[in-house]
């Protein structure tokens, strides 16, 4: 349920066809205007077109990786940024926390707790 009146926006930036569907299915179900970039420059020029209210990213993009994304989108947006991944090294975790990212989920992961933590996290931004 969206929780204002106009529909919320989220920019996927993932390479992955498929996961890059996924994402986009939950969040237009979760009430979102879903935008989505297949590497990590046209995200952020996306990110800071669009302003949204969230931003999912891998780490394993094409051009430059997803730290350097969070990092940049962070530089001039606080919208909420969740690392998807599928990397397990809590050095990784760290990195991606550090580099401006509001929560790290590792692939595979469950739709309903990407929801969850989305959900949370505009909440708490909107309050």
């Amino acid at each position: 349920m969206p929780l204002h009146d106009h529909p919320r926006t989220a920019v996927v930036i993932e390479d992955d066809d498929d996961v890059r569907d996924l994402i986009h299915t939950v969040l237009t179900g979760s009430g979102f205007r879903v935008h989505t970039a297949p590497a990590g420059l046209a995200g952020v020029e996306m990110v800071r077109r669009l302003a949204p209210d969230v931003v999912t990213l891998d780490v394993g993009l094409p051009d430059i990786d997803g730290f350097e994304v969070a990092a940049r989108i962070r530089r001039f947006s606080s919208t909420f940024i969740v690392i998807l991944t599928a990397r397990t090294d809590p050095a990784d975790e760290q990195r991606g926390i550090e580099a401006g990212a509001d929560r790290y989920l590792r692939k595979p992961f469950r739709p309903a707790e990407l929801r969850a933590h989305i959900q949370e996290g505009v909440v708490t931004a909107r309050a």
